[in-house]
């Protein structure tokens, strides 16, 4: 029984090591396919997954170092938001400290770059050209701001449409009516194949986005 609707979002062992965050490491067991003789089905859909994104990347962006940075984040995130659909596999991109600890880095490492070097690029990129002299300090107000609350909307993004597609399956599991079980159990599957298409999504506008702030690097 759960003690509030939020504790199924709680990780929660008998043990001293908190075993649900083995999650965020078991991508790791999941990529390699060297060792086959024919590639298998999860190769075949990684590879065109990758040949989508790059497609998409390189629409936006050029820089192939950094797109290969976005990439390999598009995966891990859509790996997470997966395998929290499996029963009793905790999601850890549920939680804001995850999301965040993806969002700010990869933020911070591009911000520093730039004003390490192109520092008057990125003054001039904080006021549009042709504003008025009046509105000027006001533009530069609302330009920096939205800068700076650019990894906290990609967090609070990602991690509300998670909580909420699950919180949905936590109060449709919690009706026991016998009455209504054969309509609990087609809304479930509705709602599991609208949290897996919210899965590539998510990480999907998550890995765009950065894109985009990424194009706007001197």
């Amino acid at each position: 029984m759960l003690t509030n609707l939020f504790s199924s979002f709680d990780p929660s062992t008998t043990l001293n090591i908190q075993l649900n965050w083995i999650i965020l490491i078991s991508m790791m067991l999941i990529l390699p396919n060297k060792f086959w003789l024919k590639e298998s089905l999860n190769s075949m859909m990684k590879k065109k997954i990758y040949s989508y994104m790059n497609t998409e990347m390189n629409f936006i962006y050029k820089n192939k170092q950094m797109i290969m940075i976005l990439k390999s984040n598009f995966l891990f995130i859509l790996i997470m938001n997966l395998s929290g659909l499996i029963p009793y596999v905790f999601t850890s991109t549920s939680h804001l400290s995850v999301s965040l600890s993806m969002a700010i880095p990869t933020w911070m490492l591009m911000m520093l770059y730039s004003w390490m070097n192109s520092t008057n690029l990125m003054f001039a990129h904080l006021l549009p050209m042709n504003t008025p002299m009046l509105i000027a300090p006001f533009m530069i107000l609302v330009e920096t701001l939205s800068n700076l609350i650019r990894p906290i909307s990609l967090s609070i993004r990602l991690t509300a449409n998670l909580i909420a597609g699950h919180l949905l399956m936590t109060l449709l599991g919690n009706i026991n009516s016998i009455n209504t079980i054969l309509l609990i159990l087609i809304l479930q599957v509705i709602l599991m194949m609208f949290e897996i298409a919210v899965a590539f999504i998510q990480a999907y506008v998550f890995s765009i986005l950065l894109t985009m702030y990424s194009s706007e690097i001197p």
